[in-house]
């Protein structure tokens, strides 16, 4: 969402966050690269919460002799007349934060070398007017691509073929435009050669290009922005921009882009007057404008670009003071679900401390909003999906602005658990406990202590003899449950051995009832080898077991139980049979 609109004109830094500021490596060519083709494009990292570059290339550190160039929030740079061979080529780039003073960031130069240019240039391709276009102003001016490898073009312009009478092999230089002197013969083809050189010679086998002109009619000249003029900063999010009049002019074509010569905002827009409203500007970025008048003769020759930047909106941008990148929005943590406990009448859910107002919706399955409540509480009756607008308040120069962040969080059903059951069994560390719950929540477990540790496993090992109490907590806050190892069902009372070798005294394995407490009521007491296979059940008021199996002695061992008492509660353990 972007931020409501205002206009900094000067300002005082209140940060929520901010993070020291670094430069960018070069990605390609790499620092100390060597032979480099003239028409490399240079390639940097980007940098997080960098609005905008400027490039130089120059040959000393710093230096822009070969060029200097704003490219918004590119990347990446391509030298309009390529690179010059065989040169130690020094990039800058410079951290663009739209204060247009000091406040940039210049970074470090980095090098590269170019190569020896050894063939003659490619050919180039006419821009303007299109080959085979008609209807050409005869106040035309000529552009066209740059060829690879060339230091300059040669241009002949004629009324037939190659016969060059209107210009012929006329050296313009290093430049991609020409216009012809006077003006271009009407309602006539007019024949084209453009042919770039270098040092090791001519581009050879070129296309030679065509178009017709049209009536003489006066073309209109260019115009200049009035508002806001060219490279300001701090301009509105939703500006009147507004540009000379121009005599002569029937309309004007507008062109937006945010890097030089793109149109992602506005591409040739045909506009009546000499001022229009832009709706809601990205803030924090440059912008570049075009603006073409245009009559019934054409579009005017020659008009330059012109750019702008938004207003800082609510960051991230730089303090010049501490080097850092500043940001108002809030930055804050919020749960992404909550419960809404059985038998409960509402959910009150708080919002976030630490920010300057609050916006509560529910969601439909359209992702629809309904507003709620604008308190830092709302007040939730049912399940669904909901979502939370949490903002601080930004004032740099007196014009308030929101600046938002947007949560989304669930409300889902939940219950308090209930535990079915404590199944205790030995081990060499001590007792082992599985805490058995049932409900339809997500529950967590501690042992001893209802403030925790909690723990997502509800087993238990490693605890000593004696009572313990189990806690069982829903993740969602409706509430803890607990209950006592009742330690009446334990180990204790059960054999660690015994002999059924006939001499009357311990020829059964029997549960014997410990001295004290409340007496133990079993309601199974079940017998294993160690493999696991069932051998035997036997009843507490029994004698016990003997020791064999369908009638046979079973030999010398460790054997296991499992004892499940009047309440399900169970334990599991081992003895020794010794013969």
């Amino acid at each position: 969402m972007l931020p409501r609109l205002f206009t900094i004109i000067g300002f005082v830094f209140f940060p929520v966050w901010a993070i020291s500021q670094t430069c960018p490596s070069l990605v390609s060519p790499v620092e100390g690269e060597t032979n480099v083709a003239v028409d490399e494009t240079i390639f940097w990292q980007p940098v997080e919460n960098v609005p905008s570059y400027q490039i130089r290339l120059g040959t000393a550190p710093g230096l822009d002799d070969l060029g200097f160039a704003s490219v918004g929030n590119a990347t990446s740079f391509t030298p309009p007349l390529g690179l010059p061979e065989n040169t130690e080529v020094f990039v800058t780039i410079i951290l663009d934060f739209l204060f247009g003073g000091n406040e940039d960031v210049v970074c470090s130069s980095k090098s590269f070398f170019t190569e020896s240019v050894t063939t003659t240039p490619d050919c180039t391709q006419l821009r303007a007017p299109q080959n085979g276009s008609t209807e050409v102003s005869v106040f035309t001016n000529l552009t066209w691509n740059y060829a690879p490898r060339a230091t300059g073009y040669s241009v002949t312009l004629g009324t037939t073929s190659g016969s060059g009478d209107i210009v012929n092999d006329l050296d313009v230089g290093n430049t991609l435009s020409f216009l012809p002197p006077g003006q271009l013969p009407p309602n006539t083809t007019i024949y084209v050669q453009i042919t770039p050189y270098n040092t090791i010679g001519d581009a050879t086998n070129c296309q030679e290009f065509t178009f017709e002109t049209r009536d003489v009619a006066p073309l209109p000249g260019c115009t200049t922005l009035i508002s806001p003029s060219n490279g300001s900063t701090n301009v509105p999010l939703t500006p009147l921009l507004e540009w000379i009049s121009v005599p002569g002019a029937t309309g004007y074509e507008v062109s937006i882009g945010t890097t030089p010569g793109s149109v992602d905002i506005l591409d040739a827009a045909r506009f009546f007057t000499n001022s229009t409203f832009v709706i809601d500007f990205e803030s924090n970025r440059t912008f570049f404008i075009t603006i073409v008048p245009f009559n019934e003769s054409g579009l005017a020759v020659g008009c330059n670009q012109e750019s702008f930047s938004t207003s800082l909106g609510c960051g991230p941008f730089f303090d010049p003071n501490s080097g850092e990148i500043v940001n108002f929005f809030p930055e804050i943590d919020f749960p992404s679900v909550f419960s809404f406990c059985e038998n409960a009448a509402s959910l009150l859910v708080e919002g976030p401390n630490g920010v300057d107002g609050y916006r509560w919706f529910s969601l439909d399955q359209f992702g629809n909003e309904t507003l709620l409540s604008e308190d830092n509480t709302v007040n939730l009756t049912s399940n669904g999906l909901y979502r939370l607008e949490a903002f601080n308040l930004a004032s740099p120069d007196g014009t308030t602005t929101e600046c938002p962040v947007f949560f989304d969080f669930e409300v889902v059903p939940s219950e308090l658990a209930n535990i079915d059951n404590l199944r205790i069994q030995e081990s060499p560390a001590g007792l082992q406990v599985t805490v058995e719950v049932s409900g339809i929540g997500d529950y967590e477990y501690a042992v001893d202590n209802p403030e925790g540790p909690y723990q997502d496993s509800n087993v238990f090992s490693g605890l000593s003899p004696g009572n313990h109490i189990f806690y069982v907590r829903d993740k969602n806050g409706c509430g803890i449950v607990q209950r006592d190892l009742d330690q009446g069902l334990t180990l204790e009372g059960f054999p660690k051995f015994f002999t059924p070798n006939g001499d009357t005294i311990n020829d059964f394995w029997q549960f014997v009832q410990p001295l004290g407490g409340n007496p133990i009521v079993l309601q199974s007491i079940q017998i294993f080898d160690r493999f696991g296979t069932f051998l035997k059940q036997i009843d507490q008021n029994s004698a016990g077991w003997d020791g064999t199996f369908n009638g046979n002695p079973l030999p010398s061992g460790d054997y296991w139980f499992k004892a499940v008492d009047d309440e399900n509660r169970m334990v599991q353990g081992h003895f020794a049979l010794k013969r």
